[in-house]
């Protein structure tokens, strides 16, 4: 099972292959994509990019030094025509410096680049929000070579894609980076925490009243109280638990490590690091965890590779509350309990 890691600078590649990185992916923030078209980026994320293809090519030629892919983002949702148009314009040089693939989620791009027959390889984003077997052949009918899943995938849904009859791929989150709601119905961008981060953290404040204007008694207000209370916790865990790490610079948030057994048994081809706006150091930390619990999987046995995964943080009360899980159905199987 392969590593993939995000990248945003030119200088990382040997840093995050060193950890343990077995492909990379990023964006180009092209310098007249604002210009022509008036927003600000083509792939979702206005920090984090390259600057230029140049760049890019750069990119790929140390990454295929070091036997390591590189994909690129074109993953927003929709694009008009003109943008498809300009983005078939430049694949010819993605094509020439040998990338080896793009990420997109509109099946209508998906469709172009597969009709052009481009010799690098299509992996469907999840921002497609493909989350049954029905979705996973549509998309490979129309080019897909991988597909990555949505964060809320089961399991045993994951399991049921990765085993079907297809030399399609499945790839999951694995790290870093939740999202509340179905990203692929969300149009917002991510901003930096300077910047006050997703949208998606809702602060805003609330004022409860009851709708038949009376005043509400201390057991509602209560109630109302402890569900706000669970539900900025599930905030917080979602959104990378303050975005905090330990004191070796491990990150908190979302994970899904407990999982890595069965993901390598279900036949899942790639697991996910999140965070291309990332510092380099939480990329290098975040790499270096998944690297160590995958290679613990084929030492031992599945509880004890829960209970590496666990230790690794020093926070078990973290995934006791199985708010910070991916795939929350290891809980079931004692996932959640150290």
């Amino acid at each position: 099972m392969r590593i993939a890691a995000p990248l945003s600078r030119v200088d990382e590649v040997e840093l995050l292959a060193s950890a343990g990185a077995d492909e990379l992916y990023c964006g180009v923030l092209s310098p007249d994509w604002e210009g022509r078209f008036g927003i600000l980026t083509a792939n979702r994320r206005v920090y984090g990019n390259l600057s230029s293809l140049d760049e890019l090519a750069r990119v790929v030629d140390r990454a295929h030094s070091l036997g390591k892919a590189v994909s690129l983002t074109l993953n927003a949702q929709h694009y008009s025509g003109e943008q498809c148009e300009y983005i078939l314009g430049f694949a010819r040089s993605l094509e020439e410096m040998e990338l080896d693939a793009v990420i997109v989620s509109d099946v209508g791009l998906l469709a172009q680049l597969f009709r052009a027959q481009f010799n690098f390889r299509i992996h469907v984003s999840s921002l497609a929000s493909c989350q049954n077997g029905a979705a996973a052949s549509f998309l490979e009918e129309l080019g897909a070579a991988r597909i990555i899943l949505p964060r809320h995938v089961r399991l045993s849904e994951i399991a049921s894609m990765a085993s079907r009859a297809s030399p399609l791929e499945m790839e999951v989150f694995i790290l870093n980076d939740g999202c509340v709601f179905e990203e692929g119905a969300c149009h917002t961008l991510h901003l930096p925490p300077q910047m006050g981060g997703p949208l998606c953290l809702d602060r805003y404040v609330f004022e409860y009243v009851r709708a038949d204007g009376r005043a509400a008694e201390s057991g509602e207000r209560s109630l109302v109280e402890a569900h706000e209370q669970a539900y900025r916790s599930w905030l917080w865990f979602n959104f990378g638990c303050g975005f905090g790490a330990t004191d070796e610079g491990l990150p908190y948030g979302p994970c899904g490590l407990c999982a890595i057994p069965f993901l390598m048994r279900a036949g899942v081809a790639a697991v996910k690091v999140v965070g291309r706006e990332a510092n380099t150091m939480r990329k290098l930390r975040s790499i270096q965890m998944v690297r160590a619990v995958i290679e613990r999987s084929a030492l031992v046995g599945e509880d004890d590779v829960k209970a590496f995964a666990q230790g690794l943080r020093k926070k078990p009360e973290y995934c006791r509350s199985g708010y910070m899980c991916y795939y929350r159905d290891v809980l079931a199987s004692g996932g959640g309990r150290t």
